[in-house]
């Protein structure tokens, strides 16, 4: 049970006016860490200052100074990591949680049903103001709270999943969709609660922006894509190609990509769940997949890869599959990895072009982007 009353600061790490000095200080930190690569000088993406993040979790903190346990939202910091912080405003949110946060908070604590042994709130935003907020519990959630989340959504006109120990409970649905413009064209996306998205909805665009406008059409070759999520680049970049094969390991994110195909009017793209080690075995055709039955691996005349991995980077075998492309695109959210794996990389292909976006203001995280051609004499 909480009882300490915790400290209050206005938000955490949030300091824009240091904003053009941090980023400074980032992409010359990582400029330095790839120079021994001759990279071209970087094109340099910077982030809105406030209101960019567009998910968001909290703690929450009940405080029992207070007669009924009055519920906070609270962060921690990384040198004292068991000491609660109360977050007043959370500047770095999208404009949407920013303004939801305190009403909400407020109404919970008007309500025993949703407030009683509620443990964290977690925030999905988009571009549009969509919201979906998901409560988190160290109880098994009954039909008093289903009734009182149901009457909480209709109020706000949000969406509201509860969540606990094996119980997952959704009152009318479990995804906001995403508008993002991309070179003046609208691409819609389902964005499902607790999976992957990008944090930062200013900088994405950017991001696929800067890809598209860096490769010229190849409408007669094809598109290989490892790790594509819920389509977020595959969509927008199919355009440019005849033909798309993106591959992706986690069940769910394959089901949304496939929805997003649709909402878009997509019809060029085949998504599939494989890892890239299976992904690597089928196209050298080492071994058959029920999962690929319907495709005929040798009619893709693959031309460009894109890969946007986790943070652990390429194993040794993803590598040697991308290092056989004419071109490779590598999104990376880790300049250490994206540096060990430019060791292999830089043997084969130069190094085109070069980005950095600030995916992440204030902290140490930066999103690279490379374009890797084939040096001529490996042609």
């Amino acid at each position: 049970m909480n009882q300490a009353i915790v400290p209050s600061i206005p938000s955490i790490n949030y300091a824009p006016e240091q904003y053009q000095q941090l980023w400074l200080a980032k992409h010359q930190r990582i400029s330095h860490l790839l120079d021994s690569f001759n990279p071209p000088a970087p094109e340099c993406f910077d982030s809105p200052v406030s209101h960019f993040r567009m998910r968001a979790e909290f703690r929450i903190w009940h405080d029992w100074s207070t007669e009924t346990g009055q519920c906070n939202y609270v962060m921690f910091e990384k040198d004292q990591p068991k000491v609660p912080v109360k977050v007043s405003n959370y500047a770095i949110g999208n404009q949407a949680i920013t303004e939801l946060m305190q009403p909400l908070i407020d109404y919970l604590n008007q309500s025993q049903a949703l407030k009683h042994k509620l443990f964290q709130i977690e925030f999905l935003s988009t571009s549009t103001n969509e919201v979906l907020v998901s409560l988190i519990y160290h109880r098994q959630l009954d039909d008093n709270w289903q009734q009182a989340a149901t009457k909480l959504e209709q109020d706000f006109g949000i969406q509201v999943i509860g969540r606990a120990k094996k119980q997952r409970l959704v009152i009318s649905r479990d995804y906001v969709t995403e508008k993002l413009i991309i070179n003046q064209q609208a691409f819609y996306y389902q964005q499902q609660e607790n999976s992957f998205t990008q944090p930062n909805a200013a900088i994405n665009c950017k991001m696929i922006e800067w890809v598209c406008s860096h490769l010229s059409d190849q409408e007669n070759r094809d598109l290989l894509e490892l790790y594509c999520g819920n389509g977020n680049f595959t969509i927008p970049l199919a355009q440019k190609f005849k033909k798309v094969l993106a591959t992706e390991v986690s069940k769910s994110s394959i089901k949304l990509a496939q929805e997003n195909c649709g909402l878009n009017n997509s019809s060029n793209i085949e998504f599939i769940r494989l890892s890239s080690d299976e992904t690597a075995s089928a196209l050298k055709q080492e071994r058959e997949f029920r999962r690929l039955k319907h495709i005929e691996i040798s009619d893709y005349d693959f031309s460009t890869v894109l890969v946007d991995p986790p943070r652990a980077g390429l194993d040794s075998n993803t590598l040697a599959l991308v290092s056989g492309f004419e071109t490779i695109i590598y999104i990376s959210c880790n300049p250490i990895t994206l540096s060990a794996n430019l060791e292999t990389l830089s043997q084969t292909h130069k190094i085109e072009r070069f980005a950095l976006f600030d995916q992440f203001p204030y902290t140490d995280h930066c999103e690279c982007g490379m374009i890797l051609v084939r040096k001529i004499n490996d042609q």
